[in-house]
């Protein structure tokens, strides 16, 4: 194994012990006595020996880090791997290992010690807690003499950087006005040509899929739930607008209403694409995140990473929404998550209203995320106009089903005899050095 390039740091701890040699060779000169020399040989001695003990540690300690993951979502397990490996013929008596990661909640540093000639290796989990871009490393070892005259810093500037996206959970209550058919400011209808399409194939249920779809024939001979997929069909573009105010935003940590709205933009982009559409993203945070409606394989991870390393910004939901008038396509479904009560955004909404475009508001409620105001006089605002929109409480993503983040963690299941079996298990992806 090749050792990771490391920076060596020698302190000598006391000046005192080289100073009272120094006083002694000087007596020795000035008055002669077989003490002076004894106890300078002593000191002398002692000094070198230090320094060459740990001089020898400083050429001959290494360490290698490695990873399990490069990016996991809220609620992962992470893992990490540490080998430590002292060629020297001198061993290590205490060696302390300091982490310097910022990721929340975790902690690989430890203390301990290494004898000369062998190896150790040790690994370290921790849950992803908080989303966000998070970096692993750089790591210190620190060591030195038994006698504790000199200590050694070995710095390893390797480090790596994790991102923990936002989770995707299933929302089946949440229903999004199709794009296309709206009309001055009136509540969408469904056309009828979308109940008529031919079914191309059939597979297997998940969690959202409308009840309707199901193909009970397949079901039944196959003894699990099967839904018709029909032949494809021009679908409107996804327009995710998220409104990440400062100003409006409610509660602290996972029940805040920043939190869950993150949560809503990523589990609906995820649902979007899933069903077929283009999906965009438009936020604030502090910078503008402005990612156009595409279909493509990476295009979820683009969506994830700028969710993932989102903040409250100063820019109102107003400018975003009077900013789209020029780029968003009639036909569009418009996707405004927002705790704002106040309404002072409808008026650029109806714009888009006007070219075409179909809104559906998801409105944070700020008195269940711990606010003062009321959804009250907004969603009466948004009946007169006749927009669809959902009033989400704090409750709503604290549901039993919703489980983030499930790499890097073992699920079993008990059998009737209280055997516990491996139902899943985590994959195994490789480990790769920190760098």
């Amino acid at each position: 194994m090749n050792p990771n390039t490391s920076f060596a740091k020698i302190r000598f701890n006391s000046r005192l012990w080289p100073l009272l040699a120094i006083l002694l060779a000087l007596l020795q000169l000035i008055w002669p006595n077989r003490a002076w020399s004894t106890l300078f040989i002593i000191l002398a001695g002692s000094w070198l020996l230090s320094f060459f003990w740990t001089l020898s540690l400083a050429r001959h300690l290494f360490m290698d880090r490695k990873m399990r993951y490069g990016w996991a979502q809220v609620g992962d397990q992470l893992e990490e791997r540490f080998t430590v490996i002292n060629d020297s013929f001198l061993p290590a008596l205490w060696l302390e290992v300091e982490d310097h990661s910022n990721l929340p909640e975790y902690a690989a540093g430890r203390v301990t010690s290494i004898g000369a000639n062998q190896s150790m290796e040790w690994k370290t989990e921790g849950a992803c807690t908080r989303r966000g871009l998070f970096n692993l490393g750089p790591t210190t070892l620190r060591s030195g003499d038994p006698l504790g005259l000199c200590s050694l810093e070995l710095v390893h500037p390797n480090a790596a950087v994790l991102l923990v996206v936002p989770p995707v959970l299933p929302l089946p209550a949440i229903e999004i006005a199709a794009g296309g058919r709206a009309g001055e400011g009136r509540r969408p209808r469904r056309a009828a040509l979308e109940t008529t399409v031919s079914v191309e194939t059939v597979r297997e249920y998940a969690t959202g899929d409308p009840l309707k779809s199901i193909h009970w024939p397949t079901t039944a001979r196959r003894d699990a739930l099967f839904v018709r997929q029909f032949e494809h069909m021009p679908s409107s573009d996804w327009w995710i607008f998220l409104d990440l105010e400062r100003r409006v935003q409610a509660g602290s940590g996972f029940e805040s209403t920043e939190e869950h709205g993150v949560i809503l933009a990523a589990s609906l982009a995820h649902r979007g694409l899933r069903e077929g559409h283009s999906v965009g993203l438009v936020t604030c945070s502090p910078d503008l995140t402005w990612i156009s409606p595409q279909h493509s394989s990476g295009h979820s991870m683009s969506i994830l990473r700028a969710l993932a390393i989102a903040k409250p910004g100063e820019a109102p939901l107003s400018d975003l929404l009077e900013d789209a008038q020029k780029s968003v396509r009639h036909g569009a479904s418009l996707i405004i998550i927002t705790p704002n009560v106040q309404a002072d955004w409808v008026a650029a909404m109806l714009q888009l209203v006007k070219i075409g475009i179909t809104p559906t508001v998801l409105l944070l409620d700020p008195l269940t995320f711990g606010g003062t105001e009321s959804t009250a006089a907004a969603v009466t605002m948004l009946n007169e106009y006749g927009i669809a929109h959902n009033v989400i409480q704090s409750d709503l993503l604290n549901r039993p089903e919703a489980h983030p983040g499930q790499q890097g963690k073992w699920e079993w299941r008990v059998l009737g005899r209280g055997k516990a079996v491996a139902v899943r298990k985590p994959s195994d992806t490789g480990w790769r050095t920190l760098g």
